[in-house]
């Protein structure tokens, strides 16, 4: 959803499973680089086999770059754009390929974690844990997963016992008062194998605003559990289940009357937020015919809740608004694989049914805080089709039916070609649904300056397609791509706001947005001494004929990474360039569009082995203590100096 003033590859190394959606693949099915889970419901997809664009962040990445907060190393994938609203701790979008943030679908473990009731996943929650990965498919998935999936899908995926056993603890310390740990217990005995992973950031926070004083205080903690018990070779059951809790100072945006210097601009406040989330997940899987046949029964949950206090007229200790949102969701996933090692071919079929709970907890007694729900049904076919491990083809479709708006099918087609020489040649092509919001189908508050329902909404709905080629060269040591896309969103969720008191009122615009763009990256290993990854986008997105905001035309990034021949010692630079980007200014007639700078920032980390057990590591992040804004009016960190201590214990 936009909001307009009108007034105004190769994937997971994983374990047995991932979810309802993806299962992962098993170890010694395929090296850890060359399968990606996220591209199918069950089983998983060689990277040089998907005509889908993908993106792998292997657990060596996150440690090489000493990532804390996952939206941060997402910097570097192709085609993503990140904005954070100032400090550490504040709230996070992640946009693929000029999508809205509410476009992008975020998943956990194979969970879903978007937030039912705003709609999207709040990125700033995601810590990084000691061992995981993350997969990032791009382009329409909504065949495979639904709602949300216009501009691809984010899934971050933690290491079973099997993958990383051992235990694993780090901590650390540095500037802005942070303070910073992870610890991870993980292994198998007999038929069980387990994984646990909690996390836990501090930060005294940094001044967000210009002229400001108050620095933004946060504390992020998140917990994770994973078991998976094997009866059999061929049937397993699991559980696991996730807790993330924030809370963090906040200030807020002046809107005062009569308008002063600051309207419209972030200022001081004394206000802070709250917001808990528990994900669990249980499942049963089966193979049979020999593995050619598998199936998988899961169920999941869902339960999110956030509350403010303090504000403009409100106490910083008296609670000023809140909401919840909850999700339960089973499916059931069955494939069967046949043909030769020549010619092979892959049925799936799912079924799935899943429901969301929104109410609005606010306490002034202005809101509706009805609680609402909506059903929906989805039915998913899949084929696949593999010549000679060298040509793939793949076609999806859905049908998903919503007890809240208009019934919907999706679709993907994908293929790809390995020719000799090392070129491949990979193409998709598909179409994507975002369901409308609460506040869109049911509204929020009635006039005056309230928000207004639309329950006659539809689905907004993206089609598009990509071709790229990918060339693999100096004997396997290096992978170059280059991918156009191009995807045209149709009935466009936008907010107008009308008469005196701005009264808000959501409507499908009749005028497309079309976006296209060019991704580009490249990897290099050189022996065990040398990682050199590179990616450059340039995106065109459009609505109504003016760019969108908080989309960079250019977005580049650069990470060197080497290791001594002793393994002892470990160096990383990084550098992320973003660019122009337009945002809003509100102003008392409404808002205008305005241009934020383009920014460089640098990043330099490195780390030296004590011995086979502990190691001592560092870093500067934003080195030249660059300023710059993610979202107009709001400061984001200068130079930080961070430095810890981690144990290894296998």
């Amino acid at each position: 959803m936009k909001t307009n003033t009108i007034v105004n590859v190769g994937l997971v190394c994983a374990g047995l499973t991932a979810a309802a959606a993806p299962a992962v693949a098993q170890i010694g099915e395929d090296p850890p680089e060359r399968v990606v889970v996220t591209a199918s419901l069950l089983g998983a997809v060689r990277s040089d086999l998907l005509g889908s664009s993908a993106t792998i962040l292997n657990p060596i990445e996150l440690e090489n770059r000493q990532t804390r907060i996952v939206s941060d190393i997402l910097r570097d994938v192709p085609g993503v754009a990140v904005n954070r609203m100032g400090p550490v701790g504040q709230f996070t979008q992640v946009r693929l390929r000029g999508a809205e943030g509410n476009h992008t679908l975020a998943l956990i473990d194979g969970m879903k974690v978007s937030d039912p009731f705003a709609g999207e996943f709040d990125f700033g929650t995601l810590l990084a844990d000691e061992v995981a990965r993350v997969e990032v498919l791009r382009g329409e998935q909504s065949a495979l997963y639904g709602s949300d999936a216009i501009g691809g899908v984010i899934h971050y995926i933690t290491l079973t016992g099997a993958e990383a056993p051992g235990i694993r603890a780090r901590a650390e310390g540095g500037s802005f008062g942070t303070a910073n740990t992870a610890l991870r217990v993980a292994g198998v005995t007999g038929g069980l194998d387990y994984s646990f992973n909690g996390a836990f950031n501090h930060t005294d926070g940094t001044i967000d605003n210009v002229g400001g004083e108050r620095k933004l205080r946060s504390e992020t903690l998140a917990a994770s559990g994973k078991l998976i018990y094997s009866f059999a070779p061929n049937f397993r059951v699991k559980a696991q289940g996730r807790y993330t809790v924030l809370r963090s100072d906040s200030n807020e945006q002046d809107f005062n009357y009569p308008p002063g210097p600051t309207y419209g601009l972030e200022i001081d406040g004394n206000g802070h937020f709250k917001s808990t989330s528990w994900y669990g997940l249980t499942g049963l899987e089966f193979e049979g015919a020999g593995g050619h046949w598998r199936n998988s029964l899961t169920v999941q949950f869902a339960d999110l809740e956030r509350n403010a206090f303090g504000g403009p007229f409100t106490p910083a200790d008296v609670r000023s608004s809140g909401n919840k949102g909850g999700r339960t969701k089973a499916t059931f996933v069955t494939s069967f694989d046949f043909g030769t090692m020549e010619v092979a071919h892959k049925l799936t079929g799912a079924v799935a049914w899943e429901e969301e709970t929104y109410q609005n907890t606010d306490p002034t007694g202005f809101a509706d805080t009805t609680e609402r729900r909506g059903v929906t049904y989805g039915f998913v076919g899949q084929y696949d089709l593999t010549l000679n491990n060298r040509f793939a083809l793949s076609a999806a479709g859905r049908f998903d039916d919503n007890s809240n708006f208009d019934d919907d099918f999706t679709y993907r087609v994908q293929a790809s070609y390995l020719f000799d020489g090392g070129f491949r040649l990979h193409a998709a092509t598909g179409t994507g649904v975002k369901a409308p919001g609460v506040y869109e189908l049911f509204g929020y508050m009635p006039p005056p300056g309230g928000f207004i329902s639309n329950p006659d909404l539809k689905p907004e709905k993206s089609q598009g397609w990509e071709a790229g080629l990918e060339v693999t060269f100096l004997d396997g040591m290096a992978i170059g791509d280059v991918t156009y896309f191009n995807s045209t969103l149709e009935d466009e969720i936008v907010i107008e706001y009308i008469g005196q008191f701005f009264d808000a009122h959501p409507y499908n615009a009749a005028v497309n947005s079309p976006r296209d763009g060019v991704e580009t990256s490249l990897s290099v290993r050189i022996a065990q001494q040398w990682r050199i990854d590179a990616s450059y986008t340039y995106l065109h997105s459009e609505e109504n004929g003016l760019p969108k905001v908080r989309r960079p035309e250019n977005i580049a990034s650069l990470n060197i990474a080497w290791r001594s021949m002793s393994d002892m010692f470990g160096a990383n630079l990084t550098v992320r360039y973003n660019g122009e980007q337009k945002d809003f200014q509100f102003t008392p007639l409404g808002s205008d569009r305005i241009t934020l700078d383009s920014y460089t920032l640098v990043n330099f980390g490195a780390d030296c082995k004590i011995n086979e057990r502990w190691q001592v590591y560092g870093r500067v992040e934003n080195i030249f203590d660059t300023d710059y804004q993610e979202v107009f009016s709001f400061l984001s960190p200068g130079r930080g100096v961070y430095a810890g201590l981690r144990a290894s214990l296998q």
